[in-house]
């Protein structure tokens, strides 16, 4: 970097100095905070994060040195609730991700559930292929259900997340079915959980540490869920929509 672009010592004073006064406005709304999702506090956590960034660069800048200090960025959390403080309606918002790992296992599974479905063991042929397997298999069973059972349907499972999102009153039958997420606003977000395997990165050390038979229960596991012909056995007694 030149000189002519060069920050001044005084600059890198100044910001130093900002970063002092964004701390102490930070303590003081922590210490004032009127709930867990206090707006003072989210406000006063933003202000110190770009005034630490700020200074993080000119010091750079300046002298070639850094601050060991790493503040997350305010998209990495919801933002502060503004939804109302009684709300007379929620909303439950869920996403679940899978993978189809095993093709004809999905569709070995969709086939029996045309086998129970047609009395005169006619073939609906929609088990013939994925995207119609798919379809019989989350027309079948509950949304809860499949995600307790998703091996046995040749699923694998990513990432998932639920909101409880605050409304103001209930929607009028059929007003959102277009659009089910498209009011999501985060703001009225009154608590979220997700599940993902970025979160399982820290365990890796404890699954090495494992007992070694683990893999052979598994295996004997398998061997009671199959017939001695080598077929799986599936019950189809879960309710049914």
């Amino acid at each position: 970097m030149s000189d002519a672009v060069q920050p001044t010592a005084a600059e890198v004073r100044a910001a130093a100095e900002a970063v002092k006064t964004a701390l102490d406005r930070h303590l003081a709304a922590v210490e004032r905070r009127s709930g867990e999702d206090d707006p003072a506090v989210y406000e006063a956590f933003n202000e110190l994060a770009a005034a630490a960034e700020a200074y993080d660069e000119l010091l750079y800048d300046r002298y070639d040195e850094v601050t060991p200090f790493e503040i997350p960025g305010a998209e990495d959390a919801l933002p502060p609730y503004t939804g109302p403080e009684e709300p007379s309606a929620v909303s439950v918002l869920i996403r679940r991700d899978y993978s189809v790992v095993e093709p004809p296992r999905l569709m070995a599974q969709a086939e029996r559930i045309e086998a129970a479905d047609y009395d005169d063991g006619a073939d609906g042929e929609a088990s013939g292929t994925v995207h119609g397997a798919l379809g019989l298999l989350f027309g079948e069973f509950e949304p809860d259900e499949i995600a307790s059972r998703h091996k046995e349907f040749g699923l694998e499972e990513g990432d998932s997340t639920l909101w409880v999102i605050a409304s103001d009153e209930q929607a009028d039958p059929g007003e959102w079915l277009e659009a089910p997420f498209e009011g999501a606003d985060p703001q009225r977000v009154i608590c979220r959980f997700d599940v993902s395997t970025v979160f399982d990165d820290d365990l890796d050390d404890v699954d090495e540490t494992e007992d070694p038979d683990e893999d052979a229960d598994d295996d004997l596991e398998e061997e009671l869920d199959t017939d001695p012909d080598g077929d799986e056995i599936e019950p189809l007694d879960a309710d049914r929509r």
